[in-house]
Order: structure tokens, then C-alpha cells, then sequence
């Protein structure tokens, strides 16, 4: 039995290193057979520790953040996606609006790739380890109506729309709100205004934006009127991307422009 191997594990216990209490003796061997000093073997072990803490808040932060799938921008087909800049998204990709409480909004017809973009731009700032949340319009209404009738609408409000520096709402627009839920979603841009960052998708325009939000337009001036006061505009054109390879094998005739 190794008494001095199981004071350094029981040490690493204590102060909760796991990673170096997994991996210093692999550390201590390799730093005897290339001779490393005392110095270079802890700073290995320390960056092993490291490594492994950020590792496991990634891990935390994808699971909080309840992405739908895995999307990258690597992965985005700019062109396909007309109408998409693609120096205007790897600006976004750089997460600085964040950092400025900046909102993004992605405009245009079904499946062109808004909630892709979306579900990148949020995967960046979980390895940036930014707290994100995605929800789509439907759950988030959902949601704010159970918290609404149970009488804990302030403590949702503060741990799952204040919470996340990075809220992302999906396809806003393609169910329309009641007057009771447009209200609620006021308040959820409202409470963000310059305060946390918000990316929204829609399949409307702003100006049809009011028919969404129960044909409320003093509503919708105000809500539009904070949401776009910080905020980049992604406008997304073209036909839909997951019907793209059925239209290349002709069994699906492409959009007229006319």
C-alpha cells in the first residue's frame, strides 16, 4: 500500500481536485522521465484541474441552456441562405453584443436557417461560458402562464428570463399570442431591455408583428421599440433549406419569384 498516494488522493478529496487526484501520478511519472522540476509538474496538475472544471461547466451550462439539437456555424450553408451576411454573423459569433446586452433578430420564411443560427451563436457563448437558455415562443408562453396562475411568475421572471445573460425565443410569430400572453412577453423583453441580451426568430415581417401579439400595436410599438434600440437584424431569404435536396432531385418545384 502507497501511504503517501492515498494522503494525496484523500488531500484532493478535501479540497475537491478530482482531476488531480485521477491524474498526478500519470503527471508525476512522465515529470520524472523528462526530468520536468517540481514547478512544471504543478503547473501541470494544475492545468489538468483546470481543464477538467471547464469541461464539466460546458457540460452544465449545454444542459441548463436545453438546446433542441447541435447546430454550428461551420456547418451553415451561406450559400444557400440568401440575403446572409456572412461577415455580419461571424461578428455576432464573436459574442461582443452580448457583452454589450445587444439583442440579434433573425427574420424569414420557414426553414431557412434562423433557428440553426440561433442554436450556433448559443453554442458559442455555452463554450464562452455565457448562462443561455433556449425556449421556444410556444414553451416560453407555456411556461410564463403555469408560473402566472401558480402565483410564481416573479420567481420565474428572476431565475429563467433575468437568469441567462443569453435568452434565445423561437419562431415567434407562427402561433399568435392572446392579450394576456402579448402582455407577458412584454414584460420578458421589458425586464431584458439593457440588461440581457436576447436572440428572437420570426417568420414576420415587424410590421405583422402586431397580428401576433393580439392586434395590440400600442403593445407592439412599445415592445419593438425596446427590442430593436440595441439590436442587430439578420434578414433571411430564399426557399426552405430542408426541402433543398427533394427540389435538386426535382420532385419538389422550386419557389416562383414572380
Amino acid at each position: 500500500m502507497n501511504l503517501q498516494h492515498d494522503r494525496v488522493q484523500a488531500l484532493c478529496e478535501q479540497l475537491r481536485l478530482p482531476a488531480i487526484a485521477a491524474q498526478w501520478p500519470a503527471l508525476a511519472q512522465h515529470a520524472v522521465a523528462n526530468e520536468a522540476s517540481y514547478g512544471d509538474f504543478l503547473e501541470q496538475a494544475l492545468q489538468a484541474e483546470m481543464a477538467s472544471r471547464t469541461e464539466r461547466t460546458r457540460q452544465t451550462l449545454q444542459k441548463l441552456a436545453t438546446l433542441p439539437s447541435v447546430k454550428t456555424l461551420e456547418a451553415f450553408d451561406f450559400g444557400f441562405a440568401a440575403g446572409v451576411s456572412k461577415p455580419q454573423v461571424m461578428h455576432l459569433a464573436s459574442l461582443a453584443f452580448i457583452e454589450r446586452a445587444e439583442n440579434v433578430v433573425l427574420l424569414g420564411p420557414s426553414g431557412v436557417g434562423k433557428t440553426h443560427l440561433a442554436i450556433a451563436l448559443a453554442m458559442r457563448a455555452v463554450h464562452a461560458g455565457i448562462k443561455t437558455r433556449f425556449l421556444s415562443a410556444a414553451d416560453l408562453m407555456l411556461q410564463l402562464a403555469s408560473a402566472n396562475s401558480q402565483g410564481r411568475l416573479r420567481e420565474y421572471f428572476n431565475r429563467a428570463v433575468l437568469g441567462p445573460r443569453l435568452l434565445i425565443v423561437d419562431e415567434l410569430g407562427y402561433l399568435p399570442f392572446g392579450r394576456e400572453e402579448a402582455a407577458l412577453f412584454f414584460n420578458v423583453v421589458a425586464k431584458r431591455y439593457e440588461r440581457g441580451s436576447m436572440i428572437l426568430t420570426s417568420n414576420l415581417p415587424f410590421p405583422q408583428w402586431a397580428g401576433a401579439l393580439a392586434d395590440d400595436a400600442t403593445l407592439t410599438a412599445a415592445l419593438l421599440d425596446r427590442l430593436l434600440h440595441h439590436a442587430h437584424i439578420v434578414q433571411i431569404t430564399g426557399d426552405s433549406y430542408r426541402l433543398k435536396d427533394k427540389r435538386k432531385a426535382g420532385t419538389i418545384r422550386p419557389q416562383s419569384t414572380t
